[in-house]
């Protein structure tokens, strides 16, 4: 199945899976690869800042590195969203080089994303590697960490969590609508890239099932509690500092 220039077949998973293209416009929205690249803690000039400033204030969160843990697992997620769902369905990925996606900060979750052009690219395990973790979280990553104390494990933790979370979504749509055959390409998808150097030891996954070996902090914020995939059981009442690697 070809990628359709709409990537319209995305639509029915849901908003994390949905990827404008073409036929929007993304008008001034700065790229991805701008995000990355600006360190400056200017919100009027950084996005990835103001992202963090905004979900913090969403979330009442107790310090900035917790809305950004936040910030960067959902940005994660749409990522593994979109690449996840057009390897299982088209059997193919679009090219999401980070200069040709735009990306609004102020947008309400899940994070609204603009592609400039679908250029096809082979749905396997290690194309999607290098498109998401290389191309996106990896400077993603790098980016928070100027500003922000998030060890690399919990960084880690996030992406893989965000991997599992689209998968299990998806196999919960195909076995809904009778497609096997998408959410068996998706579990062995997932399986593979958690395999990824950038990603083993981040957890476990059974199945569809994930538990992952570090926290995103989530539960520092007020009335958070722990997530599905916590290393914790319930939330710590040791020191943040503890939680974080």
């Amino acid at each position: 199945m070809d990628l359709d220039p709409d990537l319209a077949a995305l639509r029915p998973f849901g908003g994390f899976f949905v990827l404008r293209t073409a036929g929007a416009t993304a008008g001034s929205l700065p790229t991805l690869a701008q995000a990355y690249a600006d360190a400056s803690p200017d919100l009027d000039g950084n996005p990835l800042a103001f992202r963090i400033r905004k979900v913090a204030n969403a979330l009442r969160a107790p310090e900035p590195r917790v809305a950004a843990s936040v910030a960067h697992q959902g940005l994660a997620a749409r990522l593994w969203s979109v690449a996840l769902g057009c390897a299982a369905l088209y059997g193919r990925l679009p090219d999401l080089d980070a200069r040709a996606l735009h990306w609004d900060a102020d947008g309400s979750a899940p994070d609204d994303l603009w592609l400039a052009h679908v250029r096809p690219l082979p749905g396997d395990a290690p194309t999607i590697a290098d498109v998401v973790l290389h191309g996106h979280l990896e400077p993603l990553s790098a980016a928070l960490r100027v500003h922000h104390r998030l060890a690399p494990g919990l960084l880690r933790g996030n992406a893989a969590s965000a991997l599992a979370g689209a998968a299990r979504e998806l196999d919960r749509w195909a076995r809904r609508h009778d497609r096997t055959d998408l959410a068996a390409r998706a579990r062995d998808l997932a399986a593979q890239l958690l395999t990824h150097p950038l990603l083993t030891g981040s957890g476990t996954l059974t199945g569809t099932a994930f538990r992952r070996r570090s926290c995103c902090l989530y539960y520092r914020v007020p009335g958070g509690g722990v997530c599905g995939d916590c290393c914790f059981p319930r939330p710590p009442r040791s020191s943040p500092r503890a939680t974080s690697g």
